[in-house]
């Protein structure tokens, strides 16, 4: 039953989320105008900041990660949302990089001159106020700043209630520099996290808010997508295959695969399947079952998986095929043939990315022309899809959808584009009948 009291506390809650947009909204404005240099500056500033502030930032993470762990958090979560010294100078490295990365802003994407004399232009400008809603990994929360800051946009940040401690270190530092250097103090905000309404408010904030990006599990990035108004950026869930082919080198593929699902498992580029032509299974899977068990991996194989792993398999069920585990846990299915392995990524994949090992050219030319996905890897670890693998410095997320943005996102992917007409009185002659329209 809602009472009196708790209509006012929703109330309440809209009203802050709406005024955190249209100060954001006035904020962008600003920052549009803004500088490369004032940006990058901004930039180096606030890497610095991070690391100068590293003990108030892991003060504040490891209160998080107490009540991670006294909460029942899996481990794969708790990693995900540590910070460490190493990971904070990540982060501000990954700000350095996007500050010496070109400025999307003002690029000219195309242009011509009309026959008639009259200049076209076709320019990148910001998206202007953009929201992300994530989950428990304080490093969005730099990643996403400074990315939506270099392509001159303001950004509104919805984490995890269970980085809050971490993300509000994080805000209140980016925040005092972005003033330090002149611009809006509204350009970085963190929104409320304990109430999910604030995520409906955020993502039903049309006209005020501009773009929406969800970080995070599928029912996250579902709940986002189906319900915004606002437009909305699909990032993707990481079901990701590794096919080791008949042709494949075996010594490859397992360095491949290995990489691809233990170096950290808790990550979307992270492998969760991997698929064995039946003509290399006899040799490849006691190599590998063998590497994956010391790597501390737990297989969930199918019958003929099984058949070779005995007891250092669990027979997979018909839920881990789609399964994005997040943990030292993989699906593994022995296929007859290329086209069988593409059917059930087909079937089973996220189009997130997807991994081919062979030594037959022909082979990785079938895969990679029909595997549909944001990434496809010929001969390397699906862990190589990321913003600052791809050299983006950072990303704002991997989308998976097809329209604006596909794949690791970096500036460009934060900007959309206005045309630019110069014409010296240029006029359009004649007139359109009464019953046409030309939009």
């Amino acid at each position: 039953m809602t009472t009196t009291t708790d209509r006012a506390t929703g109330e309440q809650l809209k009203d802050q989320v709406l005024d955190a947009a249209r100060r954001a909204k006035r904020a962008a404005a600003e920052l549009a105008q803004a500088t490369r240099s004032t940006k990058d500056e901004l930039l180096h500033a606030m890497a610095d900041a991070l690391v100068k502030r590293g003990p108030e930032i892991l003060a504040a993470n490891e209160r998080d990660v107490a009540n991670g762990r006294e909460s029942g958090m899996p481990e794969g979560l708790i990693d995900r949302l540590s910070l460490s010294t190493e990971r904070i100078e990540a982060m501000a490295d990954g700000l350095r990089t996007v500050a010496g990365l070109p400025d999307p802003v003002g690029e000219v994407v195309r242009g011509n001159v009309l026959p008639n004399g009259l200049q076209l232009q076709q320019v990148r400008v910001p998206l202007g106020v953009v929201g992300i809603v994530y989950e428990g990994r304080p490093n969005v929360t730099v990643d996403a700043a400074g990315l939506t800051l270099k392509a001159g946009n303001a950004v509104l940040l919805r984490g995890s209630s269970s980085a809050e401690n971490s993300n509000t270190a994080l805000v209140e530092i980016l925040s005092d520099v972005v003033v330090e250097h002149g611009l809006p103090a509204d350009s970085v905000q963190l929104l409320p996290c304990h109430d999910r309404a604030s995520v409906q408010h955020l993502i039903t904030a049309r006209g005020l808010v501009d773009v929406v990006i969800p970080r995070g599990g599928a029912g996250l990035i579902s709940a986002v997508v189906q319900n915004a108004t606002v437009p909305a950026i699909e990032t993707g869930v990481g079901n990701c295959h590794v096919y080791v082919d008949a042709s494949a080198d075996i010594d490859t593929a397992l360095r491949i695969l290995l990489n691809s699902k233990a170096r950290r498992p808790s990550v979307c580029n992270a492998a969760e399947t991997f698929l064995v032509h039946e003509d290399i299974a006899a040799e490849f899977l006691p190599r590998a079952l063998a590497e994956l068990h010391g790597a501390g991996v737990t297989v969930h194989g199918d019958e003929r998986v099984v058949a070779v792993g005995g007891s250092n398999v669990v027979a997979a069920t018909d839920e881990d095929w789609d399964a994005e585990f997040l943990s030292l846990d993989i699906a593994a299915a022995v296929v007859d043939s290329l086209p069988a392995a593409v059917e059930h990524i087909r079937e089973h994949g996220s189009g997130h990315t997807e991994a081919i090992v062979t030594s037959d050219v022909r082979a990785a030319r079938q895969f990679t022309a029909q595997v549909d996905a944001a990434a496809v890897m010929v001969n390397a670890s699906t862990a190589f899809t990321d913003g600052g693998e791809f050299g983006m410095g950072a990303e704002i997320g991997i989308s998976t959808q097809k329209l604006h943005a596909r794949g690791p996102m970096g500036l460009p992917e934060l900007t959309s584009t206005k045309w630019l007409a110069f014409g010296d009185g240029h006029v359009r002659p004649g007139s359109a009948p009464a019953n046409q329209s030309s939009c």
